[in-house]
């Protein structure tokens, strides 16, 4: 059986390269992973998915994900755009990005969790052409509530993917990601 990830983000977000790094991580654990972008009318702020899945066994499907096991939202204005709750099994977990800790989707999801990401972002300089860089530690928050690929292999990911200091401040973020994320409250 395999476990199935959507991440929601803009284009220029990184959720590609979440899903990447993910997979990547969870390859690093001896598991079996894939990860892919779906692109429709890409530009920068466009609302983009990426897939991911992991497994302990080799995984044999290769489509869209349309009813993951957890979704991974990197920014809490798409809940506007973007009917997220569908995309996530009744008893999914969702994973989101935001400042607000009083969220209410009044979908009957309620193992919604929340990080601010941008605040991490910021206070570590991950800015890209005026973006604050919240992948990293939604990777982090991620391992913290699900435990599926550890804290240790999303870091060492990490920095494979990005050496030097670069690498060192997205780490950084997956870290205190990993102890902030929280339950929101509704």
């Amino acid at each position: 059986m395999y476990v199935e990830i959507i991440f929601h983000g803009r284009g220029g977000q990184g959720a590609v390269t979440a899903a990447n790094v993910l997979a990547g991580a969870a390859v690093r654990e001896g598991k079996w992973s894939q990860a892919f972008p779906h692109f429709g009318a890409e530009r920068r702020g466009a609302p983009v998915r990426a897939y991911a899945r992991i497994s302990d066994e080799p995984i044999s499907r290769h489509s869209q994900i349309y009813a993951a096991d957890i979704a991974v939202v990197l920014d809490d204005k798409l809940f506007e755009l973007v009917d997220i709750v569908s995309t996530v099994k009744k008893d999914g977990v969702i994973i989101v990005n935001t400042a607000e800790q009083k969220i209410d989707l009044d979908k009957g999801k309620r193992n919604l969790y929340c990080v601010d990401a941008v605040s991490i972002a910021k206070e570590l300089g991950l800015i890209v052409a005026g973006w604050p860089v919240v992948n990293t530690a939604m990777l982090g928050a991620f391992s913290a509530l699900t435990g599926i690929v550890s804290l240790e292999s999303i870091v060492e990911e990490i920095k494979a993917n990005w050496p030097g200091k670069t690498g060192e401040a997205n780490a950084e973020a997956a870290r205190r990601a990993y102890k902030l994320v929280s339950k929101c409250g509704v």
